[in-house]
């Protein structure tokens, strides 16, 4: 018989657990650093994956990589944790995929510029609102072409957004007449962003093969759910890029799948952590846009975790929509981490046994504060939880078992090889080098006509043909008539302008 809830752990009032019909309600795991998070993501991931839900998350430490690995022998504080809450261990490894955006400790992972779309690669490359005015003229501009069939409006990579921002500067005043005013100055530093993107090594994450969503909804034969595993110790150095990869992902799921509501259990359960990141410097504009995706990707059968330090990193019409909670230690120094304390404890169903704002500050490594919404949706009272240890390993795997992994994953492998077909790039820089080799053409021509005047002017200078041939005091005159002219034109323009010298002098 299918199980109905997974374990979390245990209270004073017995087993904490989380319904699976409500898991795609979302949830949040918050604390301190060293409270035990990433040992509650874990417990979650490989219980969501015993029970035939595909997760994805990502892996900020390498710490997550252990669900991929048997925990035996169990730690002894897992030991003795598991026989104080009479949840016993009972050791194995979860079925895990290893993704990687630089493709060094997984399969690479890659997107293409235009599905990644102007807001996301202005948040990716710090835009000002002027450069994201002209990303957005670039992006109309090669949407227009692709559906005019060309395919110089195919932004692959990064070599076709950098093409196109050329073409944009070269035909700025064309341009600007039809899609709007574009500067010179926000293109040049719109380049010289690329540019860093590129020698950053985000170059390795635009391009095809694209990720398939299909991935992370595949089912297994056993019936088992597959845990993703995205490699983030080097992707979050790059701050705007990792939260931009996740949200890019999350609005995918929401525009790709189709709605079927509330099942049995979600189809996957997405974990975001370090969500702070994705919040931080947020414009209005894309904090509302992740509460929309919040807020309607249930309906199509996944559920969002937040992972973070304090609620408070998360923007109140987000946190509103986040039914599960767990919520380990936080601490109170300074007089905003009261706030917090505070703001967290406000938001439990109260348990007239548990003083949250207190116990709050005093919960234990691998303790927290557990609300979870029941069957029928309803958040459950809080109530100090006591989180159960991992089946699996505890802790990052080896290189060489994480390595072993990723040959034995034939679907990951297809994604090893880049691949570079025709775009932007190819188009707009063989219009250009055709472009210049006209305009060489074309000056070669002049040259030769200006040439062939000048000889024929040449030979025709020691001919005399009666009176034709201007007299030398005749050039004369002319001279001095054009040298008064120019006088009296420089004397009215002074009048009116002033002299150079004053000019200078002011």
């Amino acid at each position: 018989m299918a199980a109905t809830q997974i374990d979390i752990g245990a209270s004073p009032e017995g087993v904490r657990g989380l319904a699976l019909k409500r898991a795609n309600r979302h949830g949040l795991i918050a604390g301190a650093t060293g409270t035990g998070k990433t040992v509650t993501l874990q417990v979650l991931a490989e219980a969501f994956a015993r029970e035939g839900v595909n997760v994805f998350a990502a892996d900020i430490k390498g710490d997550l990589s252990g669900v991929a690995a048997t925990g035996e022998p169990p730690p002894g504080w897992a030991t003795a944790r598991a026989a104080e809450i009479n949840l016993p261990l009972a050791p194995e490894a979860a079925p895990a995929v290893f993704w990687d955006v630089y493709g060094d400790l997984g399969h690479p992972v890659r997107t293409t510029v235009t599905e990644m779309g102007p807001v996301l690669m202005g948040r990716v490359l710090e835009a000002t609102d002027a450069q994201e005015g002209a990303l957005t003229i670039a992006f109309r501009l090669a949407d227009d072409w692709f559906k005019e069939g060309k395919k110089e409006g195919l932004l692959l990579d990064l070599n076709d957004l950098r093409a196109l921002l050329t073409y944009l500067s070269d035909n700025a005043e064309e341009i600007g007449k039809k899609y709007g005013l574009v500067t010179p100055q926000s293109i040049a530093a719109l380049q010289r962003k690329v540019l860093q993107l590129e020698m950053d090594g985000a170059d390795r994450f635009y391009g095809e093969p694209a990720f398939q969503l299909e991935e992370l909804l595949k089912t297994r034969p056993d019936g088992k759910g597959t845990v993703h595993v995205l490699a983030s110790e080097r992707l979050v150095q790059s701050p705007r890029l990792y939260s931009a990869f996740l949200l890019w992902l999350m609005s995918e799921l929401w525009e790709e799948l189709p709605e079927v509501g509330d099942q049995d259990k979600p189809k996957l359960v997405f974990f975001f952590d370090e969500a702070h990141l994705l919040f931080r410097d947020a414009s209005k504009e894309l904090v509302n846009k992740v509460e929309q995706v919040v807020r309607l990707i249930r309906s199509k059968g996944v559920g969002i975790y937040f992972v973070t330090q304090s609620p408070a990193d998360i923007p109140e019409v987000v946190l509103a929509q986040l039914g599960n909670r767990f919520q380990h230690a936080l601490r109170a120094y300074t007089p905003s981490d009261q706030k917090a304390v505070r703001a967290a404890a406000q938001s439990f169903r109260a348990n007239e046994n548990v003083d949250v704002a207190k116990e709050i500050q005093e919960l234990g490594v691998g303790e927290a504060l557990v609300s979870t919404l029941d069957e029928k949706g309803a958040p459950t009272p809080v109530a100090r939880t006591k989180i159960r240890p991992p089946n699996s390993h505890v802790g990052p795997i080896l290189l060489t078992e994480r390595q072993a992994l990723m040959r034995a994953n034939a679907a990951g492998r297809a994604y090893e090889k880049a691949v570079d077909r025709e775009s932007a790039h190819e188009v707009l820089s063989r219009r250009a080098e055709q472009l210049a080799q006209q305009e060489a053409r074309e000056e070669e021509r002049q040259a030769r006509e200006k040439e062939a005047a000048r000889s024929a002017r040449n030979s025709g200078g020691g001919r005399r043909s009666g009176g034709s041939r201007t007299t030398a005091v005749e050039r004369q005159t002319g001279r001095v008539a054009s040298g008064v002219f120019n006088t009296i034109v420089r004397e009215i323009m002074r009048g009116i302008l002033g002299t150079p010298s004053r000019r200078r002098r002011r």
